[in-house]
């Protein structure tokens, strides 16, 4: 989702003002810039660049290989919980885990624009068991390709810039479900000058927040209320030097959880996949609060899709619907998808700390 950093991080969706398109991927922090002919791209909020994802991934899988082996942890699990990984927004939840492919397309009114994204997220606080071992603190980077076909102009393609990130859960309540959490995204201008816009390094926090509705009382109808899980994030990145950007963010995640409806409300008998998997909508809002005048304009998109999320992956699928004015012409159409592995139900080694047990 590198936001969201992204996945096009988690996790991305795009904004448009009169001279500007914002696109924004959270579920890994990323977000881009481009001008309104589709010129020149952006600034992804937390993705790094391709290659070094590449190598960072097979340096981490050799320390995997020789490291003690470890249980897993289980992936987004709060009390009895399980929060699957948004498409845009991030997830609060420190864990192990590889976007090995988050694509992107978008037909704007300037033309259209396709994106593969990929990040990774490292534990590196394990939980304890007043807390049924939830972990911690995290870090990680992200990724993405990006290409444009503008109406007008020649097609442009490139890596975009290097972000990124430190996630700490400062609070966790297992028997309410509830976990709140802060993350720092540091973007650095690394991606290809063709294909971004903002030169300038950024460097902003992050509130983190997930809730379920487990401790409902488990009651005739209002039982049914009880699979519902709300994720949702805040955000303020500015650029540290030059006149551009200073962005602020925020989203909220709506899913309906059928496992948790199956195994812990009434087993109303579904079969697999159907079993696995979630339903939601996201509620995604961006806005630039310094800059040109024409830039500053709130861009309101709504994000549905399903999701099945087993122990060692997760895959989703989602489009995006303008809610206000200023983002209609740059969401005709949107897809948007993600393959997340949980790598350490895979590799064991992959569950090491470098604090905690």
């Amino acid at each position: 989702m590198t936001r969201r950093i992204l996945p096009l991080p988690k996790r991305s969706f795009r904004l448009v003002f009169p001279t500007i398109h914002f696109a924004v991927c959270y579920g890994r922090v990323r977000r881009k810039l481009t001008d309104a002919h589709g010129r020149g791209a952006c600034a992804w909020i937390a993705c790094a660049g391709r290659k070094r994802v590449k190598r960072t991934g097979l340096l981490l899988l050799i320390i995997l290989s020789v490291l003690p082996k470890t249980s897993a942890l289980a992936h987004g699990v709060v009390g009895d919980y399980v929060f699957l990984e948004p498409l845009i927004a991030e997830d609060p939840t420190p864990a192990n885990e590889l976007d090995i492919v988050q694509p992107n397309w978008t037909r704007s009114s300037s033309g259209r624009t396709f994106s593969i994204g990929s990040s990774i997220e490292k534990v590196l606080q394990a939980g304890s068991p007043d807390d049924d071992w939830v972990p911690r603190l995290s870090a990680g980077a992200g990724s993405s390709w990006i290409y444009q076909s503008p109406k007008d102009g020649r097609n442009v393609s490139g890596f975009d810039d290097l972000d990124l990130f430190v996630k700490y859960a400062f609070l966790v309540v297992p028997r309410h479900e509830l976990l709140v959490g802060g993350m720092i995204n540091l973007q650095l201008p690394t991606g290809n000058p063709t294909v971004q816009m903002q030169n300038h390094t950024s460097l902003g926090p992050e509130l983190l927040w997930e809730k379920g509705l487990g401790d409902l009382p488990n009651w005739a109808v209002l039982k049914y209320l009880r699979p519902f899980g709300f994720q949702g994030d805040f955000g303020y990145l500015p650029a540290l030097g030059g006149h551009t950007s200073h962005l602020i963010f925020a989203d909220q995640v709506v899913e309906y959880s059928l496992p948790y409806l199956s195994n812990a409300v009434h087993d109303i008998g579904l079969k697999q996949p159907l079993r696995n998997m979630f339903l939601f909508t996201e509620f995604n809002y961006s806005q630039l609060v310094a800059g040109p005048p024409q830039e500053t304009f709130p861009n309101i998109v709504a994000t549905p899709g399903v999701a099945y999320v087993g122990y060692r992956f997760e895959l989703s699928l989602g489009t995006q619907f303008a809610l206000n004015n200023a983002s209609v012409t740059g969401t005709h159409a949107a897809v948007i998808g993600l393959l997340d592995i949980f790598f350490d139900s895979i590799f064991s080694q992959g569950n090491w700390t470098l604090f905690g047990s």
